[in-house]
């Protein structure tokens, strides 16, 4: 009785609003005292995990990212994109699809990309003729794009949750991510403007310096992803890599932020980077009370019951984390559902690591997803719109990138073409 009180009392706390990482330690010591082992467990625990080398790479690449938001390389890249494409059918769209993904790749959020980059390329997108709704539902599109592509924070934290090799992880992402990017910008390409302008010839002139006023910019993914690919660098010598050359880059290469400024980027990055790692910590005490308790397998031999084979399982699965990503933001999702379908994907025979990219794929879907998903309300905010247009607007990308998910959960080579 006394167990059950103590629950509910928790679940009363989750709906006022409690921190997410104070409802997981209040559930994981009720867990531990009522199975008559020490609570202790829980500091041990969040020891174990902040304790991994691996965990310096989260406030490395996040600092960059915010400092890269913070900065005019989303102007200078958007430039660039559209002096290099701006001649194709769709290029513009298309540009922003890539600057977009990129760009979220390295800030790990939506809404930084959203805010960030929303504004000026739905400007460029309207003088270029494209219709409003499409403009909306790209751009709220875009926000999550880049969630598959390294250095992605939801990556890392995946892998360090699941306890998944984060090279691995890296490696899984590009094809399936760049496979999302082709599809959306076929579509594009087809895209109806709404007036008869015509599509300015490719300047050289212009492209030559578009390229010098982002070379810097240019460099860094490559860099990244040859230290990284090449074996020249661990993920955390990269993150300190990329926190560095952004730091050099910004501030004294272009000098977009003034030192004084840095202290309300660290303020902003490093709070981000105390939420993720106390929600890391304590849902890692949560998990191993569950493992401990057999839940998971429990849960396996109940889903048996009704689903007997693999390809129905995907199914089922894809529909439940497309709730999830709409119902919840990416961190949360990560370290609460992780521990409990990776299990039963294992005993399925899914690859942990075609589990990740499918899971990952499904958040970024779930971020579009009517009534609730994040991206629509952050756009919304951002442009001033009425929710249910935004609805509207998202559908016809909704359906493109189901389709893309199905090909990616039925065909695991995409993600697992690159692996050893």
């Amino acid at each position: 009785m006394l167990a059950t009180t103590l629950y509910l009392l928790i679940i009363v706390l989750a709906i006022l609003g409690t921190p997410l990482f104070v409802i997981m330690v209040l559930a994981s010591m009720v867990a531990f005292s009522f199975a008559d082992i020490s609570i202790s467990t829980v500091s041990i625990a969040i020891y174990q995990i902040s304790a991994q080398p691996m965990m310096v790479s989260i406030p490395l690449f996040t600092f960059a990212g915010y400092l890269i938001a913070e900065s005019k390389s989303p102007h200078r890249l958007l430039r660039l994109g559209q002096a290099l494409l701006g001649w194709m059918p769709g290029g513009v769209a298309i540009m922003g699809l890539v600057v977009c993904a990129i760009f979220t790749a390295f800030t790990g959020a939506s809404g930084v990309t959203i805010i960030a980059l929303g504004g000026l390329l739905y400007t460029i997108m309207k003088e270029e003729g494209y219709g409003e709704h499409f403009n909306l539902g790209l751009i709220t599109t875009c926000g999550s794009l880049g969630l598959l592509l390294p250095p992605s924070l939801p990556l890392i934290l995946y892998g360090l949750v699941s306890r998944t090799d984060i090279n691995a992880l890296f490696k899984a992402g590009p094809i399936p991510g760049i496979f999302l990017i082709i599809v959306l910008s076929l579509y594009a390409m087809k895209a109806k403007r709404t007036n008869n302008s015509i599509r300015p010839p490719f300047n050289l002139h212009e492209a030559l310096r578009a390229i010098k006023g982002a070379i810097w910019e240019m460099f860094l993914p490559f860099g990244v992803l040859i230290g990284i690919y090449g074996g020249i660098t661990t993920v955390s010598e990269a993150a300190a890599f990329t926190a560095l050359y952004v730091f050099i880059m910004s501030c004294f290469i272009y000098r977009d932020v003034k030192l004084s400024d840095l202290r309300k980027v660290i303020l902003n990055s490093m709070s981000l980077v105390g939420a993720i790692l106390l929600m890391v910590c304590s849902a890692l005490a949560l998990t191993n009370y569950l493992v401990d308790e057999e839940v998971p397998m429990k849960l396996l031999a109940l889903i048996k019951l009704y689903i007997s084979n693999k390809y129905v399982f995907l199914l089922a699965l894809n529909l439940f984390l497309v709730l999830v990503g709409c119902m919840m933001d990416i961190f949360s999702a990560i370290v609460i559902v992780v521990p409990l379908i990776l299990p039963m994907a294992v005993e399925y025979g899914v690859h942990p690591i075609h589990l990740a990219i499918i899971f990952l794929t499904n958040l970024e879907i779930g971020y579009l997803t009517p009534p609730v998903g994040i991206n629509l309300f952050i756009s919304s905010f951002r442009f001033k719109r009425n929710i249910t247009e935004l609805y509207r607007s998202v559908i016809p990308f909704i359906l493109l990138l189901w389709i893309c998910l199905m090909i990616i959960t039925y065909v695991p080579k995409l993600s697992l073409l690159l692996q050893p």
